[in-house]
């Protein structure tokens, strides 16, 4: 009985060969789509490229180089433009481990502790925006106070600093004058003797025309009624706007920058049971106001 002759095995590389080389090109290609997303570094750039040809003749110089740039070329075209992420995490990443502890230690502790973590992040908003708050108070308290400053010494220029309080805050200046030399008893009209006074006033609020300037009747808590006011709160109002409009007819200004009020005996800076608190409190104050309390 003849034998029966055993197959010869077929020609070519085995089937697992093409698979598997399939797979090669797909890495391959997967990690120079990495490179061209990536940013550039000349000298990294060679080392890689050098390690890629001697590890798995890839990249031959022959088909691709490297110019002084540190960009693939193959056939005259730029193939990469950028190319070091994709190998930054391995040739680098020594100098960024502290900071990926740092980072993976807050992420730990965000994800264990959400509502800490939240607290933490508004406790720094709020720390923020205080530091900002206080920083734009010291600038607008430093400006009234060389306003105040300036004011003090035009009023001595004029030779009125015994008739004016000047004082300030980081919203305004305030000059405050005595009713008493400004209008009689139970009447809204500058007396013709204030004028001089007045008039200086005017001068130095003229220096201010830009600013918002403010001006508030107050008076004691003896009642009034006459057939003129029917209490304080009307007689402070019109005692402040016969002053405003003196003032925008004689100094030239604004009435748009200029404001009027009657606080009436509701803010007395005096005990109103004597007779010198209540002249204290029958007064007229001034307010002009900083460039930061002046913006519309």
């Amino acid at each position: 009985m003849a034998k029966k002759r055993p197959e010869e095995p077929k020609g070519g590389s085995p089937a697992w060969m093409a698979t598997f080389s399939d797979l090669m090109n797909l890495l391959l290609c997967f990690f120079v789509l990495l490179f061209s997303m990536s940013t550039v570094d000349a000298e990294k750039f060679k080392l890689v490229i050098a390690s890629l040809e001697s590890s798995f003749s890839v990249l031959p110089a022959g088909g691709s180089a490297v110019d002084d740039e540190g960009q693939l070329i193959s056939s005259g075209i730029s193939q990469l433009e950028y190319f070091d992420v994709y190998f930054d995490a391995s040739t680098n990443n020594t100098g960024n481990q502290e900071d990926e502890a740092e980072r993976d230690q807050r992420e730990q502790n965000e994800n264990e502790n959400p509502a800490e973590s939240e607290n933490t992040q508004e406790a720094g908003s709020l720390q923020d925006a205080e530091a900002v708050k206080e920083a734009y108070e010291e600038q607008a308290l430093k400006e009234s106070e060389e306003m105040a400053e300036a004011i003090e010494k035009m009023a001595q220029e004029q030779m009125i600093e015994s008739q004016v309080e000047v004082d300030f805050n980081s919203q305004y200046v305030m000059i405050t004058l005595n009713g008493a030399l400004l209008f009689d008893s139970g009447a809204a009209q500058i007396r013709e003797d204030a004028y001089p006074l007045v008039d200086k006033i005017g001068l130095i609020l003229g220096n201010y025309s830009e600013n918002i300037i403010e001006i508030e009747g107050h008076t004691d808590n003896v009642p009034i009624h006459n057939d003129e006011f029917a209490d304080n709160n009307v007689l402070s109002a019109f005692r402040a706007l016969d002053m405003m409009e003196y003032f925008t007819e004689t100094a030239g200004i604004d009435p748009a920058k200029m404001k009027s009020s009657g606080r009436g005996e509701y803010k007395p800076v005096a005990d109103n049971a004597t007779v010198e608190g209540r002249a204290k409190n029958r007064r007229v104050e001034i307010k002009v106001y900083n460039s930061f309390g002046s913006r519309e």
